[in-house]
């Protein structure tokens, strides 16, 4: 039997690398593995590590020779030039034309071109940047609009807003791809690209994880992202992710990447730093959630610490971040314990609750131990679901709430104010994930079968957002369900709040089907 991690790198992610490494921490021993990655240059250590854990020999395969050998561009002062020291002598005063760059790459025989962007309004504008520009003759231009229009009817979008608006740039062989657009959008532009009909997309980095999407060339829009909390240089393991996408094995001799190059934000050094230099090596960002350690302390009770030197953490670590990691530990410990999950050693019904919605611990088995989802419809349930998940945007809008949705907003924030201070007390972070109501109107009036078009108009989320984080609310009330201290009551209220929830196009099993 085997269980197969691809993109392994992503334990290295501060929002979801501690699920990774938890996962290959607790994979039962009688399973083999197969991690897969292009980008992890302590490759040694990393096998290592895996080989303390399961006490037998990891083997490593590394290929250090690309099956299809990427050639660099750059587009600079308006020029396309193909090393980096004719930079210095371009000067910083003209402008790079987008245009320019796309009859380029046209004339050199270098499509299909994937476009990187770091940023979803900023992909559609380029798209439409380049909308007087046409890939396609007359036969192919045909040749897609049928299939396009195919694909939009299969998948009910016929008169979905954005497909009307993206159909004016797939008859001239452009498209964009990004997060805020309906999955199954996105999904018909896929199948576009892969077509050979498509010949540029505009897309941000979430095209490189995941998808099997090669092309003949890729363009960065900037070699600088926003990486939390600040604006900083392309990782170097980042800048392949995305490069890799070049040269389609089989098919193309050699893969070509061009680098729209602005000197007055990124200095020449610092680009061949990140075409050339050795990638970052992969850090373990692990920080035990709440549900994992009251599943270790169910099984472990206070041996549950000799779990942590298992972590890869501990394995790279200093001594004086290993003493941190199990302070933090230590910490959410006696929080749980001090808020009832835990007595006399055991694990109570609301603790047992706790650990069986990763990520939401905290709030919602206060809401559980309160009797307050007993009290609620299933319309109140799926609020507080879409509430419990939702992530805003800086500066986003928040939705009036009914009258009678304020009571709920109210509770939900005085509960998770109370634990913020305790967290705050015992030096816990990161935070737990503060409710935000943005969404509350919008689930509402989908509940009460309102149709997909006409619940936009309640929120400023993108569409594409709406449907996730509507998958997501439907995720945590599903591990509410399967919790086994919920009632038989509870349960069925669960039940149809799903059913009312999971319809038309937030059902992702469906959109499966279709595909």
């Amino acid at each position: 039997k085997w269980i197969i991690f691809d993109e392994v790198h992503y334990i290295d992610n501060p929002e979801r690398g501690t699920v990774w490494e938890e996962s290959l921490i607790f994979l039962p021993r009688h399973m083999n593995i197969l991690c897969l990655s292009a980008t992890i240059p302590n490759i040694r250590q990393f096998a290592s590590w895996l080989e303390s854990i399961y006490k037998r020999p990891i083997k490593v395969v590394a290929e250090e020779k690309r099956p299809v050998p990427l050639h660099f561009f750059y587009q600079c002062q308006n020029q396309v030039v193909d090393k980096i020291e004719t930079l210095k002598k371009l000067g910083t005063k003209r402008y790079n034309a987008l245009a320019t760059l796309a009859h380029y790459i046209k004339q050199k025989d270098g499509l299909p071109c994937i476009y990187f962007v770091f940023g979803r309004k900023r992909a559609e504008e380029l798209a439409f940047e380049l909308f007087s520009y046409n890939f396609l003759n007359k036969e192919d231009e045909v040749k897609i609009m049928d299939l396009y229009q195919s694909l939009c009817e299969h998948y009910d979008l016929a008169h979905e807003k954005t497909a009307i608006h993206l159909s004016q740039l797939i008859r001239r062989g452009i498209a964009f791809h990004h997060a805020g657009m309906l999955p199954t959008l996105k999904e018909v532009v896929e199948r576009l690209f892969t077509s050979r009909l498509l010949k540029i997309i505009f897309t941000t980095e979430t095209f490189a994880l995941g998808i099997n999407m090669p092309s003949r060339s890729v363009i960065f829009d900037d070699l600088r992202k926003f990486y939390g909390n600040y604006v900083r240089n392309l990782k170097t393991r980042d800048f392949y992710q995305m490069a890799g996408r070049a040269g389609r094995r089989g098919i193309d001799n050699e893969g070509f990447v061009y680098c729209r190059v602005n000197l007055r934000r990124i200095d020449i050094d610092e680009i061949r730093r990140m075409i050339y230099g050795r990638p970052e090596e992969v850090r373990s960002q692990l920080n035990a959630s709440y549900a994992t350690i009251l599943n270790l302390y169910e099984k472990h009770k206070e041996e549950l610490y000799n779990i942590y030197p298992l972590s890869l953490h501990y394995y790279q670590s200093k001594l004086h971040l290993q003493r941190e990691a199990l302070r933090l530990m230590e910490s959410k410990l006696r929080l749980l314990k001090e808020l009832g999950h835990i007595e006399n050693n055991t694990l109570t019904a609301k603790g047992r609750f706790a650990k069986a919605v990763y990520g939401y611990e905290l709030l919602l088995s206060e809401f559980f131990a309160e009797g307050i989802f007993e009290r609620l419809d299933e319309f109140g349930l799926g609020i507080l679901a879409a509430a419990s998940v939702f992530e805003p945007r800086k500066m986003q809008r928040v939705a009036i709430l009914p009258k009678e949705g304020r009571p709920l907003q109210k509770m939900c924030q005085d509960i998770f104010e109370e634990i913020r201070k305790k967290e705050i007390r015992y030096k816990i972070y990161p935070f737990s994930k503060a409710p935000h109501f943005h969404l509350a109107k919008t689930i509402e009036m989908w509940m009460r079968q309102e149709k997909f078009s006409k619940i936009l108009q309640f929120t400023d989320t993108d569409e594409g957002e709406v449907v996730r984080y509507f998958r997501m609310a439907i995720q945590i009330l599903r591990e509410m369900e399967d919790s086994p201290v919920s009632s038989y009551i509870l349960k069925d209220r669960i039940k149809n709040t799903i059913r009312l929830i999971n319809r038309d196009v937030v059902d992702a099993e469906k959109q499966l089907r279709e595909g």
